[in-house]
Order: structure tokens, then C-alpha cells, then sequence
């Protein structure tokens, strides 16, 4: 445990920010996650929707630091790579 005063309410700041940053994490991975079940129900409407929710989601995580910009780089892609594999399977 910290000693000295600054060290003692940065510890409190980085407990804060830590949790915000975990909450903020999972609702990431729930849109992902969300998205990754309606592309296997095959329901296309319903993917367009939550896709765009993702992109959104990944892009404001990316922008505030909490996952590297290159990681929600890649998230989005392999994830557009899945709807679009879907869309091309249902015109088919």
C-alpha cells in the first residue's frame, strides 16, 4: 500500500479507470459477440444492424485507447469478412 499522498489517490484513480476501461471492454465483446450469432442464425437484416453497432463501438474504443487501434482494425475486417461471406451465401 502507498505511503505518500499522490500515490495513494493515483491508486484510487487507476482502481476507477480500470473498471471503466473493463466495462467498457466487455460491451465491446458483447456487440462482437452479438454479431457473430446473428451471422450464424443467417438473419441478414438483423447483421446489418448489429454490424454497424460493432464498427461504431470498435472504432470509439480504438479512438479512446481502450484496445489498440490496430486490434479494432482487425476485429472490424474479420468481422466484415463474415458478413459479407453470409450475404454472398444467401445470394447464392
Amino acid at each position: 500500500m502507498p505511503n505518500i499522498k499522490s500515490a495513494k489517490k493515483r491508486l484510487r484513480q487507476n482502481i476507477a479507470t480500470r473498471a471503466r476501461n473493463r466495462s467498457a471492454r466487455s460491451f465491446v465483446r458483447n456487440r462482437c459477440k452479438n454479431l457473430v450469432k446473428a451471422v450464424k442464425e443467417g438473419n441478414i437484416e438483423k447483421v446489418d444492424e448489429l454490424f454497424k453497432l460493432a464498427v461504431k463501438t470498435l472504432d470509439q474504443a480504438g479512438s479512446k485507447k481502450i484496445i489498440h487501434r490496430n486490434a479494432a482494425a482487425r476485429k472490424k475486417s474479420r468481422l466484415n469478412a463474415l458478413v459479407r461471406a453470409l450475404k454472398q451465401q444467401k445470394a447464392e
